[in-house]
């Protein structure tokens, strides 16, 4: 396996402007993008999409509630349940997945979003240490991690 070079994590980066810059109208300030030495401090709300074929690992997207129920209210959303918090959520990994699937090819597969709720640490299975992008949108704080290697 081979790790994943400048423009491919760049993608990632440039994805998570995208998201927010078409949904919100407003960028998220990319606070830091690094190489993660241990477990990475998460969110409570938790979506991974899993990749195979070209590439193998996961993407994981940890927002705070508070950061969802923003994203849900500006699309004219009004239940802000728990529930609609983590598809939310389920949706924003997703949505990376796909605009990644654009750029890296078509053999690249992603699974069905999974959505997990607490904010425990997230914790690294395929690199010893994955990448993570920090951001803040409208003051509040998200993470993004890529732990993915090229295959």
């Amino acid at each position: 396996m081979e790790s994943l070079d400048a423009n491919e994590l760049k993608l990632f980066v440039e994805s998570v402007r995208q998201y927010f810059k078409v949904l919100t109208r407003q960028e998220p300030q990319i606070t830091s993008a690094f190489l993660a030495t241990g477990d990475l401090q998460g969110h409570e709300y938790n979506g991974i999409v899993t990749f195979s074929g070209s590439y193998n690992g996961h993407v994981i997207v940890s927002m705070p509630g508070q950061l969802l129920k923003e994203l849900l209210l500006l699309q004219g959303e009004t239940d802000v349940s728990q529930g609609n918090l983590l598809d939310a959520v389920g949706e924003i990994a997703n949505t990376l997945g796909g605009n990644a699937r654009k750029t890296l090819g078509a053999s690249l597969n992603i699974s069905v979003p999974v959505r997990l709720h607490g904010s425990s640490g997230i914790q690294a299975r395929v690199r010893k240490h994955p990448y993570a992008i920090t951001l803040r949108w409208n003051h509040q704080p998200a993470v993004v991690c890529i732990d993915m290697e090229r295959r």
